[in-house]
């Protein structure tokens, strides 16, 4: 199994180029299932959830092929992937496949959509809390949809003629869900109002992909999304938006080590609030031509409280980044978490490289140290991982990260883009 060996203390200089998100990748390939036409994907990232769904997407009969190069001297790469789907080979999306990533059961909507049928495992993916798939029942059910739960599996059946628009508030804010009603309605009959939408950026690119396939879609990005159903959609072209989470992950070990850094095909506007958060702790950030430079004082860090929010809030998914940046900080801050009840599992593993750090509910006391050093940690989930990476870089001597697994789902070469700049990083493979 594969570790990460950290050797702290090296500020970071230099140019880190921005990958696709991987969040707004995953439902943009699904989407793929919708149309006999081909969609062309630009700017897909090379992870293992990506590839993970590639392999799911191959088993309904989607036939893929991938060309890929490398573009600029910054070490940027881009890959492009054709996805074309003439028809669907299988509806069943097994326990096997989708057991291992979350994402994967989104493909219940397109399935849905356009065979009017679906078995789709119950998913798996990272342990942060139970992240039930009621709200994803519940849509489809007000679509017209029959959802049986059997044997681990969903049994979904459309009404014959298809799915139904209809007008339907999510009792709570869910991205996977508002991605999956995105899909279902457009190929549903008549209008579909969803209520309480999610407005995260990767929900708008979504959109857009589908708008470009020839859906009617307005109001992505706002609380109110309206689809008028189509009969079918055609093939497109679209680019993966630049990945907001690995953007805000390399400004705030930017931050946490100093230096100075470009990254690069990125766009500030995706992550106004924890952009405001790291300015806060006394990093400089500013949007350039290209991207976003950042210039960090490591031994400077003020300290901020911030609070999880669905967008435009600060993200869950830095949130263990920002924690492990917090453990440098000159005072006490606070990070409350309330979008996962379990997404507090990164805090014993920063403990063991000195951070000071108490829990209460969901809510951590982080009290910032002069030094962390560096010891041997375990990753538990994808975002716990990176902030242990982060923290490994401002601590004195060694850190060696093991099950970096995670890590390999989110981003993409990050061994190589921290070593560009500066940091002695490097995967040892046992």
């Amino acid at each position: 199994m594969d570790r990460i060996r950290i050797v702290g203390g090296n500020a970071l200089n230099g140019i880190i180029p921005i990958s696709g998100a991987k969040n707004a990748a995953l439902p943009l390939m699904i989407a793929s299932l919708l149309t006999s036409d081909t969609l062309t994907l630009e700017n897909v990232p090379h992870l293992a959830d990506v590839e993970n769904l590639l392999r799911i997407l191959g088993n309904h009969g989607v036939d893929i092929s991938v060309n890929g190069r490398r573009e600029h001297q910054d070490g940027s790469y881009s890959r492009t992937v054709h996805f074309t789907c003439r028809t669907i080979a299988d509806t069943t999306a097994p326990y096997e496949l989708v057991s291992k990533m979350r994402a994967s059961f989104w493909v219940i909507g397109p399935l849905l959509a356009r065979c009017g049928q679906a078995r789709v495992s119950l998913p798996g993916g990272c342990a942060i809390g139970t992240r039930p798939v009621d709200l994803f029942i519940e849509g489809l059910q007000a679509l017209g949809a029959e959802m049986e739960i059997d044997s681990g599996y969903i049994n979904a059946k459309a009404p014959e003629g298809g799915l139904i628009g209809a007008r339907y508030t999510f009792p709570k804010v869910s991205v996977g869900a508002t991605h999956v009603m995105l899909m279902a309605a457009s190929l549903a009959r008549g209008t579909t109002v969803i209520g309480n939408a999610a407005r995260e950026p990767e929900v708008v690119d979504l959109a857009n992909c589908l708008i470009a396939m020839g859906a009617k879609i307005s109001g992505a990005g706002t609380s109110t999304i309206t689809i008028e159903g189509v009969t079918s959609l055609s093939g497109a072209r679209h680019r993966v938006l630049p990945d907001r989470i690995e953007t805000g992950t390399y400004a705030m070990a930017v931050a946490m080590t100093g230096g100075d850094v470009t990254l690069s095909g990125t766009d500030i506007s995706l992550l106004d609030t924890a952009i405001e958060a790291i300015r806060r702790a006394g990093a400089e950030v500013s949007a350039v031509e290209g991207g976003i430079r950042v210039i960090g004082h490591g031994d400077q860090i003020r300290p901020v409280d911030i609070v999880t929010e669905p967008y435009p809030g600060f993200p869950t998914d830095l949130q263990a980044q920002f924690m492990g940046l917090m453990t440098r900080a000159q005072g006490v801050s606070h990070v409350t978490e309330t979008i996962f009840e379990n997404r507090f599992m990164h805090v014993q593993e920063l403990a063991r490289l000195g951070a000071k750090i108490t829990l209460n509910g969901q809510t951590a006391r982080i009290e910032g140290v002069s030094r962390l050093r560096g010891a041997p940690v375990m990753a538990t989930d994808l975002r716990a991982s990176v902030s242990l990476v982060i923290a490994g870089l401002a601590a004195e001597g060694e850190t060696m990260v093991s099950r970096v697994y995670h890590l390999d789902r989110g981003f993409e070469r990050l061994e190589e883009k921290l070593t560009r700049c500066g940091a002695i990083v490097e995967r040892i493979s046992d």
